[in-house]
């Protein structure tokens, strides 16, 4: 194994004031002689943006599903929020699953639904967060409030662009408040534009509502704005990790390959 970059101070700092709320220990994944992780670890702390890149194929999405239950890990550990997620029954990992929210790669929008039920959804799944909830309206007009789209309540997801769709997308993540936030390429296929709005658009919401959020791109751009630390993951381990300043500056080609105009 290469060694690591050596942390920065920043992360020294995080550690020393907040706890992990995510934490993955050794995760492997193969799929037949295929080893897409081999002994992946990191840890995310309250309130961070830690981002994750890596080449096509590298294995992030793998990891990313393995942190919701979606893809079940060969061996390794995963804790999130003090729980060890490989030992949770169906119940369980559901109810934890509403203080994790994921924003899909391609939104993922119920095409049938108007962005009102689109939001409405999680509302009715998970009723005993919110208590019995007879008018969704005040918190779905909050959530696009949030994310500046409440004029588009009532259209359906054939009338939005990309930009707006991921905003949707977002919102309807945000609905659940949830502590975390799993973002898998969040401004994947989006113009410059947009995807600086989505970016802008991703630190308000940390601010605002103190979220951890995990974030999964290989954007450049994105990762240099909204990384409070950053994550390579390259031949199924975290090969470095440090500020977007170390890692675009190390003389480790396969770190510089990253941030090569």
């Amino acid at each position: 194994m290469i060694s690591q970059t050596p942390y920065s101070q920043l992360k020294r700092d995080i550690a020393s004031k907040k706890h992990p709320i995510l934490k993955i220990e050794n995760l492997k994944k193969a799929f037949g002689d295929n080893v897409v992780l081999d002994g992946f670890n990191l840890e995310l702390f309250e309130g961070e943006n830690l981002v994750i890149m890596g080449k096509s194929g590298s294995g992030k999405s793998v990891m990313i599903k393995c942190l919701i239950g979606l893809t079940e890990p060969d061996s390794g550990y995963v804790e999130i929020m003090g729980k060890d997620l490989l030992s949770l029954n169906q119940t369980e990992l559901n109810e934890l699953r509403t203080e994790v929210g994921f924003l899909f790669q391609g939104s993922a929008l119920y095409d049938s639904m108007t962005v009102r039920e689109n939001l409405e959804f999680p509302l009715r799944r998970h009723k005993q967060k919110f208590g019995v909830v007879n008018d969704t309206t005040p918190l779905v007009e909050e959530a696009l409030n949030n994310v500046g789209l409440l004029s588009a309540i009532n259209l359906m997801p054939a009338e939005l662009s990309g930009g707006m769709k991921r905003r949707i997308a977002l919102a309807r993540t945000l609905i659940l408040k949830p502590k975390i936030i799993l973002y898998d390429e969040p401004t994947s296929g989006l113009d410059p534009i947009t995807s600086k709005e989505i970016i802008e658009l991703m630190r308000n919401i940390q601010r605002q509502y103190n979220t951890s959020s995990l974030i999964i791109t290989h954007d450049v751009d994105c990762a240099r704005v909204v990384a409070e630390r950053i994550i390579l993951l390259i031949d199924g381990i975290n090969y470095a990790e440090g500020s977007f300043n170390e890692l675009s500056n190390s003389k480790d080609e396969k770190i510089r390959a990253f941030f090569k105009n």
